[in-house]
């Protein structure tokens, strides 16, 4: 059997490893849902003068008001 002074240590060793892990969970779990927001592609539409987001990796995408086909914004 431990004795008391050894299991408070190992029950707050416990509860700190489960924090950590919690926290390294939602860290990467908000740093892969930042990094989806941020690599998005501006475009603005010539037709409707609207601007508007889409995924990057295409160029041409419809504007959500007109349904025109616009290239991406270069900056």
């Amino acid at each position: 059997m431990l004795s008391l002074p050894a299991a408070v240590v190992v029950y707050c060793a416990l509860i700190a490893v489960v924090f950590l892990a919690l926290w390294f969970y939602y860290d990467r779990r908000d740093h892969a849902r930042f990094e989806m927001e941020r690599r998005k592609g501006t475009f603005h539409c010539i037709r409707c003068d609207a601007l508007y987001t889409a995924p990057t990796g295409i160029d041409l995408a419809k504007c959500p008001r007109c349904a025109y086909e616009n290239t991406r914004l270069r900056f």
